[in-house]
């Protein structure tokens, strides 16, 4: 049943899923109602507590018609007694248009799980029409310090990021928080990267103790150690030569290659390949060894989910 409703009858939902609304975009929305009117009807019910009508769905259109301070709103009244049914709807209407933030989603799919009896992550997954480890990496996010969180929130720190970071101790967040707040972290795909080695430290640190390696093993270790040494001090050598290549005037290039400039060019291109993934490994080793200095094992804090580190 569709009624025009009084503004002052209609409440919002406290246990509505969303609890963040980018100004800027109910601004937009605001425009929009107020050249072309309201598409859609927003979705209440009867309050009998309170008096008056609950949102269902359509908080943003509500907003809206508060910024253009109107007195009244379309709305489609339902009868729908369930609150988690009502909850779950609100849900679907926004994380299908993916306006709630991914804590928001998390938190709500967390209370599906804890409110419907034989609920599951593969469940929720079908209801909304994601994937079971979208919702997993979402409920991963849970396990953020609330610090980190409010981060997140405010899209300071990446979704993707925050899931590597959600894996960690709390102890060991607090640590990278550290780090990035003093700006040693300037992007996400730096946070990713290190937030991915401190979990490996959290999880082998006791490995990693040279006092517990055997005699055998310090001698391979100390082996090993030389023969990678040596290798990227001949790095420079290598540099050397390049850069003699780099200052080289191209016609005596040419002159002195007699024909064979591509066969030497496509030798470059392997060079460059390749220094593109020593980087890339020594970029993972450097997070590593700050990883070691930093991390806090703290053994019950192993989060059940295993994220992906995504190269970049």
């Amino acid at each position: 049943m569709q009624r025009v409703l009084n503004m002052s009858q209609v409440h919002r939902n406290p246990r509505q899923p969303r609890e963040h609304f980018d100004e800027a975009a109910l601004q937009e929305l605001a425009s929009s109602i107020d050249e072309y009117g309201l598409m859609q009807a927003i979705e209440v019910r009867p309050d009998n507590e309170r008096g008056g009508y609950e949102i269902v769905a359509g908080e943003r259109r509500w907003r809206a018609h508060q910024l253009l301070k109107r007195t009244k709103i379309r709305a489609t009244i339902t009868s729908e007694k369930s609150e988690l049914r009502r909850f779950k709807r609100s849900v679907s209407e926004n994380v299908n248009r993916e306006d709630m933030t991914p804590l928001e989603e998390a938190r709500a799919f967390q209370r599906i799980l804890d409110e419907e009896e034989g609920a599951t992550p593969e469940s929720v997954a079908a209801d909304f029409s994601k994937t079971t480890a979208y919702v997993k990496l979402r409920l991963a996010l849970l396990n953020l310090r609330e610090d980190v969180a409010k981060l997140v929130e405010a899209k300071t720190i990446g979704t993707q990021a925050a899931v590597q970071i959600a894996a960690l101790s709390h102890a060991t967040q607090a640590s990278l928080l550290a780090k990035f707040s003093r700006g040693e972290l300037a992007s996400d795909n730096e946070i990713v990267h290190f937030a991915y080695a401190m979990r490996q430290q959290q999880e082998q640190a006791v490995l990693m103790i040279t006092e517990e390696l055997t005699e055998e093993q310090r001698t391979e270790r100390a082996a090993a150690q030389k023969k990678t040494r040596t290798t990227l001090d001949k790095i420079e050598h290598v540099r050397a030569m390049l850069d003699e290549i780099g200052a080289s005037d191209p016609l005596k290039l040419a002159q002195a290659l007699e024909g064979g400039v591509g066969a030497r060019l496509e030798q470059l291109d392997r060079v460059a390949e390749s220094l593109t993934k020593a980087r890339f490994q020594l970029k993972q080793a450097k997070a590593r060894s700050e990883a070691k200095e930093l991390v806090q094992v703290n053994p019950e804090a192993v989060a059940d989910t295993e994220p992906e580190l995504v190269a970049a």
